[in-house]
């Protein structure tokens, strides 16, 4: 398995296709249509620009994907991320999800993210799964806040620490890694 940057001219169409069963079949998206290839591809530049988005490949072909963007708008929160994770169909089960997101949280903490959060609309035993095995803490629940499919959804909220604090003032977030960038300590 290969995990790389994103490249949005080259996996946007691959990044679509995984996500629309998420929107048009699913509730782990709270979007009611599906992007296509250019919006994808949009996505990925804007989120780039402060973000990590990583792709995995299986066999040469996209099998899923991981990014992170804000957690909130307001300064004090600039040490956290909201991360999520998608896995194709034929990448499931096989540590896809999992190896893309050990990439990106060593990637989030030398930025200088200190936590990671994610939400899950309840129930999906599978993505509840993979977000603890990785570390992640159940924090709490919006119950019924959102409306997607005829039916009013619960999405819980988990959360993972990136790294240890320390006694001083946390330092700056860093721009994201390009490819052709060596590890920061």
């Amino acid at each position: 398995m290969l995990i790389r940057h994103a490249d949005p001219d080259r996996d946007a169409a691959a990044c679509a296709a995984i996500y629309a069963p998420a929107v048009t079949d699913g509730v782990a998206s709270m979007e009611e249509r599906a992007p296509g290839p250019e919006a994808m591809a949009d996505r990925i530049r804007a989120t780039t620009r402060n973000f990590p988005w990583l792709v995995a490949e299986l066999d040469g072909e996209v099998a899923g994907y991981a990014y992170a963007g804000p957690h909130r708008d307001r300064p004090a929160y600039r040490w956290a991320c909201d991360v999520a994770v998608y896995v194709a169909a034929g990448g499931q089960r096989r540590g896809v999800g999992r190896a893309l997101y050990e990439r990106l949280f060593e990637l989030l903490a030398c930025q200088g993210y200190y936590e990671a959060c994610a939400g899950i609309t309840v129930p999906n035993a599978a993505s509840v799964g993979l977000h603890e095995t990785m570390g992640f803490t159940a924090i709490g629940r919006y119950r019924d806040i959102a409306y997607k499919q005829g039916r009013w959804l619960t999405v819980g909220w988990w959360q993972k620490s990136l790294r240890a604090r320390g006694g001083a003032a946390p330092g700056p977030i860093r721009p994201p890694l390009r490819r052709d960038e060596p590890e920061r300590p």
